[in-house]
């Protein structure tokens, strides 16, 4: 990962004079925290205006350290949650959706609850033109689990 890019992931901004290196990479910049940027669990979503909205395009995210409690035993499972979206006026940032995913893991939750719950949120929080949601839980019991969920918008045709 660029050194820009992992300050951003520590929360830390790049701050002074600087020079263009190789490959568009800063140089010559000191680094400081900024606290605003957060850090731990949450529980919203942050967007950002769609920059093609004229046009279907499918966006897709996968995340393969999802974890949330077993609301019976209290034992951890664990999942890849797959996402696939085509936006309508708004994107989801990713730094907020990695933070609400994380939100979980101290939840416990059925695996069709919690996959609905991620597919509601987004929805309340983009209005997609079209959602899918995939939770692959691992094996737990002998059963490997995979629930999927989706919301397609009133009136929404996919383009061919």
């Amino acid at each position: 990962m660029p050194e820009s890019g992992l300050a951003e992931a520590r929360g830390v901004a790049w701050s002074g004079d600087s020079t263009q290196g190789r490959g568009g990479l800063q140089r010559g910049l000191s680094l400081r925290y900024d606290p605003a940027v957060p850090t731990g669990p949450s529980k919203s979503l942050d967007t950002f205006p769609n920059p093609n909205p004229e046009r279907d395009y499918e966006i897709r995210f996968e995340c393969p350290e999802f974890t949330c409690l077993c609301p019976k035993t209290g034992q951890p499972d664990f999942a890849t949650i797959r996402i696939r979206y085509i936006p309508e006026r708004l994107c989801v940032e990713l730094k907020s959706l990695k933070l609400y995913l994380w939100s979980y893991r101290n939840d416990g939750a059925f695996h069709e609850a919690v996959t609905n719950a991620i597919l509601n949120d987004l929805v309340s929080a983009i209005q997609p033109r079209f959602a899918e949601i995939e939770g692959d839980f691992f094996v737990r019991g002998g059963i490997h689990t995979v629930v999927t969920a989706r919301h397609r918008a009133p009136g929404f045709n996919p383009q061919p």
